[in-house]
């Protein structure tokens, strides 16, 4: 349990609450910060950025559900869980979004899970599969129809709200594949306040030496404060908490010691050293001088993840039987990260995520147009067995409802103008003369012949 913060010039919090583990959970939680050690040496560049291991372990772990073999063993294998599996991602995972989301109430932390099923497709997830989802991930499937025109708005819009707007847009246009057979995605944000804030008076705009040469000195607006704080250095680091709240969370600083190189340190940071740093409970009156900034990083996470160990998974011959009622693979992974960092404390956000592709694609659905603008035929039928109820067409002459057009043809009234020499009796019977006498018919009127 953390030691309580003796505070100079400011009221001690109370102590935090802590996440209690078991000797296999701590082997766990050891072998997914060695996943966030290696994962941040392949992927980081010479820029500004942020990336969440925990996302990727959350997104990745909710999928090994459905992998099989040598899929499933890479990945249990890269994200560092070993011989513990794919149940032993899923226990880490469920504890950590029961309790790390509880541990301070002055810091909010969301864990949040889902996955987008592509019903156009006729795809249906393993029955199995939905239930781990549910009760490790909370991740409850939704089905769409991927050719909507929607989906992407609805998946951006997921990103946004569980992030508090911080990432409005995980996956552009071009990215958003409608044939994927599905997007399974995880957020986490996080929102602390410095234990002990920094007086924005005391921020200073100072010269920032970015790499190491005279040309190279940027201005940035730093920080500044002097307080009592967790510190600790060797020959490669200097190592500073900062604690957020009541001190459930901490920022740890890592400044490379003067004449050390960033890279090559990182390159060298082991897990045991991090632990080393992570036990560290001495205290000393820091001068801390820290650049007020912000940072945002979009990373495609395939070729990362492929060399890390995991390749089999991105290609056709992936083993994810367990999945859904189709052969499927990694089609797109990727993650987008942003942090805040100011005199109130950080802001930071995630979002990873993961679209299977069907091994064998089915051709995308036909857009048809079906406009009943000429006649058509029509038949009202029973369902179950086809019996055909009624029948019709329909040619365009039901156009009203009171006398015009209602499909009601009238019989024409036939001519009556026959000629005046044809004749008929009372019978109907056509006469070649008028009779010697009686009663006759002649144009339509009786006459009588005498």
């Amino acid at each position: 349990m953390m030691a309580v913060l003796t505070v100079v010039g400011s009221q001690a919090q109370d102590e935090p609450k802590g996440i209690s583990l078991t000797q296999d959970e701590r082997e766990m939680v050891s072998g997914s910060n060695g996943f966030a050690l290696n994962l941040f040496r392949k992927a980081r560049t010479d820029k500004d950025m942020i990336l969440s291991p925990l996302s990727i372990t959350y997104a990745l772990g909710m999928l090994n559900n459905g992998a099989a073999g040598e899929t499933q063993e890479q990945i249990n294998k890269v994200l560092g869980f070993g011989d513990f599996g794919a149940k032993g991602i899923n226990n880490f995972c469920q504890k950590m979004l029961k309790e790390a989301v509880s541990l301070d109430k002055l810091t909010k932390v969301m864990i949040s899970n889902t996955i987008f099923v592509n019903q156009a497709g006729g795809y249906v997830l393993k029955p199995d599969f939905v239930s781990t989802a549910k009760d490790y991930y909370q991740a409850e499937p939704e089905c769409r129809d991927f050719y909507d025109g929607k989906t992407l708005d609805v998946i951006n819009q997921w990103g946004s709200d569980h992030t508090e707007g911080m990432i409005p847009q995980i996956l552009s246009e071009d990215e958003f594949d409608p044939s994927f057979v599905s997007y399974l995605l995880n957020a986490i944000y996080f929102k602390g306040t410095w234990m002990l804030k920094f007086d924005e008076k005391e921020t200073k705009d100072e010269t920032f030496d970015h790499a190491g040469a005279e040309k190279s000195l940027l201005t940035l607006p730093m920080m500044h404060q002097e307080k009592q704080l967790y510190y600790m250095e060797d020959d490669n680091w200097q190592v500073l908490k900062l604690p957020y709240g009541n001190g459930a969370y901490m920022m740890t600083l890592l400044l490379p010691q003067p004449g050390k190189v960033l890279e090559k340190e990182i390159q060298n940071l082991m897990v045991e050293n991090w632990e080393k740093y992570q036990r560290n409970r001495e205290e000393a009156i820091v001068d801390v001088k820290l650049p007020r900034f912000e940072s945002n990083t979009s990373i495609d996470l395939v070729e990362v993840m492929s060399a890390l160990g995991m390749p089999k998974a991105f290609t056709p011959a992936a083993e994810f039987p367990d999945f859904c009622n189709v052969p499927t693979y990694i089609g797109l992974m990727k993650q987008v990260a942003k942090i805040k960092v100011n005199e109130e404390g950080t802001e930071a956000a995630a979002i990873t995520i993961i679209g299977e592709k069907a091994t064998s694609v089915p051709p995308e659905p036909k857009h048809v147009q079906f406009h009943a603008n000429r006649p058509f035929l029509y038949i009202i039928s029973e369902e179950s067995t086809g019996a055909i109820f009624f029948m019709g067409q329909f040619m365009g002459n039901s156009r009203g409802s009171k006398g015009e057009g209602t499909g009601i043809q009238k019989s024409e009234t036939k001519s009556q103008t026959t000629d005046d020499n044809i004749l008929y009796n009372l019978s109907g019977q056509r006469l070649s003369s008028p009779p010697a006498r009686g009663v006759y018919i002649q144009n339509g009127k009786k006459k009588i012949a005498m």
